[in-house]
């Protein structure tokens, strides 16, 4: 989460959607028809509508999405729709929670590529799951660097994304695109 320099700049706002989960038109489409850049993680459910199965794509954290424009144009909109709200940083006076242009864009590339991603929030994420640190060799997540996500039984290799202070998602990756990361022989770092 990083501090906003200036007003007319764009990045990533961390927001508040205050309408209730099951409502018809939350604030990521509203922003969406306005042609706005929101993300907001979707996890898929199956649900039952007029006695039919049907699966029904939901925002992980119904209240939370993350909205790339400049405070000068969200906060009209924000003022205009009292269900709208910043998420502000805890012991400050109204500063807007951000996240970083490049952390947020390497989360939704993650994420986007996945065919089957595992959301994890912070309390869910355990000191035991995270496995060897590793870098990614080639494929769609070249040049991405993290820890090997660790659960008992599983057979698939994933890597732990994490978007600091949200969530985390675990992507799959083949195993030849896993280099180890070793440890430098003369400080004993990695």
């Amino acid at each position: 989460m990083a501090f906003q320099e200036s007003d007319d700049q764009a990045v990533w706002f961390a927001m508040r959607d205050l309408k209730r989960a099951n409502a018809k038109c939350p604030a990521y489409k509203l922003l969406k028809d306005k042609k706005m850049t929101v993300y907001t993680p979707i996890k898929k459910r199956l649900v039952i509508r007029q006695g039919k199965k049907v699966i029904e794509e939901t925002p992980l954290v119904p209240d939370l999405l993350f909205v790339y424009d400049t405070r000068t144009n969200l906060d009209p909109i924000v003022a205009r729709i009292p269900t709208l709200q910043y998420r502000w940083l805890h012991n400050t006076y109204r500063v807007p929670m951000t996240v970083s242009d490049i952390e947020m864009k390497r989360f939704i590339h993650a994420v986007n590529i996945s065919k089957n991603p595992r959301f994890y929030l912070p309390e869910e994420v355990t000191p035991q799951m995270f496995g060897q640190e590793i870098r990614i060799i080639g494929g769609p997540l070249d040049g991405y660097e993290g820890h090997l996500l660790t659960t008992r039984g599983s057979k698939v290799k994933r890597l732990l994304v994490k978007l600091n202070g949200f969530f985390s998602v675990g992507v799959e990756v083949r195993p030849e695109y896993i280099q180890p990361v070793r440890c430098h022989p003369d400080t004993q770092q990695c």
